[in-house]
C-alpha cells in the first residue's frame, strides 16, 4: 500500500494539528490515503507497550510518518517492521529529545526534568506553556489548546517518562527503507542543530529544515511543507 500514508501525533495535543497537514497532502494527491491514528493511551513507559499497541491498529506494508514524539514512535516502528514499512516521515521529531553528551542538539536535561516536574504539580499550567513552546505566538497556542483531547495526566506522563529515554537513533539506523525528516528552524523544543546532526549520522537520508517555523509548523505552513513531503514521494515513484 505505497499510497497509503498513517501519521501518529506528538504528545499531548491530539490528532487535530495532523490534519490541516493530511488535507494538504490529501488535495495534492489525489491517489494517496493519509489517515492520523491517535498515539496509545497507557501509562506504561516501555516502549514495546506502545509499539505493541500501534502494531494492532497501524495497518501493515504503508509509509509511518509522525510529529515530535509521534515521529519517533514511527521511527520505531518502522524499524520494527523493516520491509513491511513501505518508508519514514518525521515532523519536527529530534531521535534523541533530551541532550545526552553524543548527541548534543536537543533539549538539556535540566530543563526537560523542570517541565516533568511541572507536569506532576499544574498539569494544565504546564499544557498550556507546552502549547506555546511549540507555536508562534498565542493564537496559534489557543488554537492548540482548544484541540487538544481531554487525556488523564498519568497517561500524559507516561508518555512524558517515555520520551526522556526514547532514543531512536538505533532504529534509524537499521530501518534501510527511504527516510525524509524535517525540521523547524525557529523551534523551541527541538533544536535546529537535530538536523546537521542527524544528515552526519545517516548521510544517505533525505533531511530538510524550514527557517522561519516553529515546532508546530504543520500547523504554521501546511502547504509548504505537504509539497516537500509530496516532492520526496514523487522521487521515489510514489505519485
Amino acid at each position: 500500500m505505497r499510497d497509503r500514508l498513517i501519521l501518529l501525533p506528538g504528545w499531548g495535543l491530539g490528532v487535530s494539528p495532523l490534519e490541516p497537514l493530511a488535507a494538504a497532502l490529501r488535495g495534492l494527491n489525489e491517489h494517496l490515503r493519509v489517515e492520523i491514528e491517535p498515539l496509545p493511551v497507557l501509562a506504561s513507559v516501555q516502549l514495546d507497550d506502545w509499539l505493541d499497541e500501534l502494531e494492532a491498529v497501524v495497518p501493515q506494508d504503508v509509509w509511518l510518518g509522525g510529529w515530535s514524539l509521534g515521529g519517533m514512535l514511527a521511527s520505531e516502528l518502522a524499524a520494527r517492521r523493516a520491509e513491511r514499512c513501505c518508508g519514514l516521515v518525521t515532523l519536527a521529531s529530534n531521535p534523541r529529545f533530551v541532550r545526552t553528551d553524543d548527541w548534543p542538539g536537543a533539549m538539556p536535561g535540566a530543563t526537560f526534568d523542570a517541565f516533568i516536574n511541572g507536569f506532576r504539580e499544574a498539569p494544565n499550567t504546564t499544557l498550556k506553556r507546552f502549547s506555546l513552546l511549540c507555536s508562534d505566538g498565542k493564537a496559534m497556542a489557543s488554537r492548540l489548546l482548544n484541540g487538544a483531547p481531554h487525556a488523564q495526566p498519568d497517561t500524559l506522563l507516561a508518555g512524558l517518562e517515555l520520551l526522556a529515554t526514547l532514543d531512536t537513533r538505533g532504529a534509524l539506523k537499521a530501518f534501510n527503507g527511504p527516510q525524509f525528516h524535517v525540521f523547524a528552524g525557529q523551534d523551541g523544543l527541538v533544536p535546529a542543530q537535530a538536523a546537521s546532526d542527524l544528515l552526519a549520522l545517516l548521510p544517505d537520508v533525505q533531511v530538510g529544515l524550514m527557517e522561519q517555523a516553529c515546532h508546530a509548523f504543520l500547523l504554521q505552513a501546511p502547504h509548504e511543507l505537504a509539497a516537500a513531503i509530496q516532492s520526496f514521494l514523487n522521487e521515489l515513484g510514489d505519485d
